[in-house]
């Protein structure tokens, strides 16, 4: 048993002797289902990691906000490090599990947007996509990356990217919605993974959904106007695009950092870069 397993059997919230396995897959944090006294747990490990913005203190309290809004699993424990979560019993999504639940998830997203701030203690994060390209430029532009040479180019895309938003309100939002941070448990869906959640727009997390399930334009059209019933601002359209493509390049620049910074078993940063910049090349391209 390794020290983090020691530390993860030793935690005060457990009534018995338990029972622990790996969770594969992470990119960022080590994961362990852990059965106890006939229950399933889920506990997240990972410190702060300042350069992707990620302070756990700010997770925890996004995490609980989140099940008092009814879309997270409940939080039973927290200490420096880790975070102990009820196992939800349900299968993560794929990306084709993205395109075919498009009526499911616009009403998901509303729910995280209209309800989960108001449950929110503490200081709050905020998240802006163009602000952390910018400072992701910065690190790889610094670092003997392989991507190096091209941050000027990647930075001056963003510049007309941004300058291609319209106003909107501001909501609270999830920002990291990969097909593995939703689940079906057969009868409702669930967000889970809130590093990255924080105020902003809801088009960044209408974007991100879009961009990581390789949407086309018909479940563009289909999730923007499930998501505004219809009433989408009629300038709307051109800034979804432009926050698609930032959405796809934030993602690629976040493995050239990862790939810098964090050492994760079986995480290959440099083929995750390589996937979303080739997103981001085929969305700039239309």
């Amino acid at each position: 048993m390794t020290d983090l397993e020691q530390r993860i059997a030793a935690l005060t919230c457990w009534r018995g002797q338990v029972k622990m396995a790996p969770l594969l897959g992470g990119l960022t944090n080590l994961s362990y289902l852990v059965e106890d006294a006939g229950e399933k747990f889920v506990v997240r490990c990972g410190d702060d990691i300042p350069v992707h913005h990620v302070f756990r203190d700010r997770e925890r309290a996004a995490s609980i906000a989140a099940h008092a809004a009814g879309l997270s699993p409940e939080v039973v424990h927290t200490e420096p490090g880790i975070l102990v979560m009820r196992h939800v019993d349900g299968r993560t999504f794929t990306e084709a599990d993205l395109r075919l639940n498009i009526p499911r998830l616009a009403p998901l997203l509303r729910k995280c947007h209209r309800s989960v701030g108001k449950h929110l203690a503490g200081p709050p994060n905020f998240f802006w996509v163009f602000h952390v390209i910018r400072d992701y430029g910065r690190v790889i532009a610094g670092s003997k990356s392989p991507f190096a040479t091209d941050v000027p180019r990647y930075l001056e895309a963003n510049r007309a990217l941004e300058e291609a938003q319209v106003p909107m309100p501001i909501v609270f939002g999830h920002h990291d919605l990969l097909p593995g941070n939703v689940m079906d448990d057969g009868k409702r869906l669930w967000l889970i993974d809130w590093e990255y959640g924080g105020f902003g727009t809801a088009l960044f997390d209408l974007a991100n959904l879009s961009a990581n399930g390789s949407f086309g334009e018909a479940e563009d059209e289909l999730l923007l106007d499930a998501y505004f019933d219809g009433n989408g601002p009629s300038d709307l359209r051109r800034a979804f695009r432009a926050m698609k493509a930032a959405s796809a390049l934030r993602e690629a620049l976040w493995a050239m950092v990862s790939d810098i910074h964090l050492q994760i078993p079986g995480a290959d940063y440099k083929a995750h870069a390589r996937d979303y910049l080739n997103r981001f090349e085929e969305l700039m391209a239309r």
